[in-house]
């Protein structure tokens, strides 16, 4: 209808990873009001006792917990970049699935092999959610060259890392992340994995 003004409308096109990014904030507002504390309770993973609980709720808790602004918002472009995405092919309760289980498996590795370091960050669900990206057009029985150009060049770049440059990023995460992500797109994609 001509001269009628149309409403644009804000969509919230993403839910998991939109919340999860808004959780990723609310870590990082609450760790610098309680200069650290909630941090060490709740958003990152090191070794402590089987028998606190919260050493659990630090499992899964990790992945929201960030440094800084920059490594805040180091993580979040691309997770915002990538999520969308792979929550419209492969569904939301997957790409809750993806996250929960990059988690874990970055948390209990973590606590199992460095005891005296803290872990926080969503770096590990970053390069799962890269490898995951690779997945996206495959065909039934076939690999993409996608998949093994990004594997080469993320895992392959972090295993150089790990092993010449002496910094404060967990290589061992991203690599875990990146193994997660590539697994569970494989499984997807192979059998068909019931978008929810």
């Amino acid at each position: 209808m001509p001269g009628s003004k149309r409403h644009l409308t804000l969509s919230f096109n993403s839910p998991v990873v939109l919340s999860f990014a808004l959780l990723c904030l609310l870590a990082l507002v609450l760790g610098v009001l309680t200069r650290g504390f909630t941090d060490n309770l709740l958003f990152s993973v090191y070794r402590t006792s089987l028998l606190d609980p919260f050493t659990y709720l630090r499992f899964f808790g990790h992945v929201l917990g960030h440094a800084n602004w920059a490594h805040f918002m180091g993580n979040l472009t691309l997770l915002l970049v990538l999520g969308p995405l792979l929550e419209e092919k492969y569904g939301s309760g997957n790409i809750l699935f993806v996250i929960l289980s990059t988690a874990l498996v970055t948390g209990v590795v973590h606590f199992l092999l460095f005891p005296g370091v803290h872990l926080l960050g969503a770096s590990g669900v970053v390069f799962a959610f890269i490898l995951l990206s690779s997945f996206t057009s495959v065909r039934e029985g076939t690999i993409p060259l996608t998949f093994l150009l990004v594997a080469v060049i993320y895992i392959g770049g972090q295993v150089y890392d790990g092993i010449f440059v002496q910094d404060n990023v967990s290589n061992l995460t991203h690599i875990l992340g990146g193994g997660v992500g590539g697994s569970l797109g494989f499984v997807m994609n192979k059998h068909k994995m019931v978008r929810y």
